[in-house]
This record gives structure tokens, sequence and C-alpha cells, in this order.
């Protein structure tokens, strides 16, 4: 077997296991709260995984990177919302990790780094297995 077909049998699995633990991160940070995490907090993360599955719905072969062909454009501009989603998530949980940094009455600043990592897991994990599987 090569580094390929390891890579194609294995990734999914690490690409699912980095995805729990991002979402572990998370629920650990709103379990271990003192306070009431609001649902603004959320939402990065659902975005995130949201944006995972958005790049994933995409398949490697069915992109043409040649700059002389109009084809595939739809794929391409689906991608491309697919990455500013993601980025955008990964802004706002950082966002909310300053916010409650410096908010003392909110949050603790472990909720907001929990978010970050939950983000950063979760976008890791997306293209992993967007790397990983292939027909």
């Amino acid at each position: 077997m090569d580094l390929a077909e390891l890579w194609a049998i294995f990734g999914p699995g690490i690409a699912g296991a980095i995805f729990g633990a991002g979402w572990w991160f998370w629920v650990d940070a709103v379990v271990c709260s003192s306070v009431k995490v609001s649902f603004v907090h959320y939402l990065p993360g659902i975005f995130a995984s949201l944006a995972a599955v958005m790049f994933n719905s995409v398949r490697k072969e069915d992109i043409d990177y040649s700059p002389y062909e109009e084809g595939e454009w739809r794929l391409k501009l689906w991608l491309f919302f697919a990455y500013v989603v993601s980025f955008v998530s990964l802004a706002a949980s950082v966002g909310l990790l300053i916010q409650d940094s410096l908010e003392k009455s909110g949050p603790s600043v472990w909720t907001g780094t929990a978010g970050v990592l939950q983000c950063v897991f979760v976008l890791i994990s997306g293209l992993i297995y967007w790397t990983s599987h292939s027909e």
C-alpha cells in the first residue's frame, strides 16, 4: 500500500476524530461555565460545521483548474462562499474570545478559547476529509 491509499483509508477517521475533539472542547466549556452562555457564542461553531459540509459537498475531481475554461464556475463560487463562511466563523470566534476576556460579567475566557479551538478543529477536519476522500 502506498501513502495515498493509506490516506484514503485513515483520513476520514482522523477527520472525524478531530471534528469530535473540536465539539468536545465546546461542550466542555459550556457545561463548565458558571454563567449561562448566550446563543451568539454557539453560532461560530455551527457556521464552521456548515462551512465544512459546504466545501465537502464538492468533489476534487469536479473542479477544473484550467485558466482558459469557463466551466465549473458555480462550483468555484460555492467553494469561495464556503471558505468565506469558514473564515468569518473563525473571525467571529476570535472576536467572542476578546469580548469574553474583556467583560467580567460574561462567560469565562475558557469559553472563548474553546470556541476558537472548536472552529479551528472543525475547519481542519473538514479540510482533512476533503483531501482524503476520493471517488
